[in-house]
């Protein structure tokens, strides 16, 4: 069985589409709650703006089924035309500290 990937995802909303790319963000979440090895999908407001995406996957083999998945497709359909620049996706390895509980997602 394969680890948990981490995942972010930066999202930059072109000038005046903070508001829609949040409203077409929402609209994915409950499909991609659904899916298999979804164990986190959330998104947070950055001061400039941004807004970032935290993932957590099962594994990679569920994470890259999502990412060829319907709710992707119909959010990048939602977000055309509403970012600046592309998605920056990044997965993550983790480097676990501390506590079980506190030092690793």
């Amino acid at each position: 069985m394969s680890e948990p990937v981490v995942v972010t995802a930066y999202f930059h909303p072109a000038e005046g589409q903070h508001e829609r790319v949040v409203e077409g963000l929402r609209a994915s979440i409950p499909a991609v709650h659904e899916e298999p090895g979804c164990l986190l999908y959330a998104i947070h407001d950055a001061p400039d703006g941004t807004i970032v995406m935290i993932e957590k996957w099962e594994s990679a083999e569920l994470l890259d089924r999502h990412g060829a998945g319907e709710p992707v497709v119909e959010l990048n359909r939602r977000l055309a035309g509403l970012l600046a620049e592309p998605v920056a996706v990044t997965r993550l390895a983790p480097l676990a500290a501390g506590t079980p509980g506190q030092g690793a997602l």
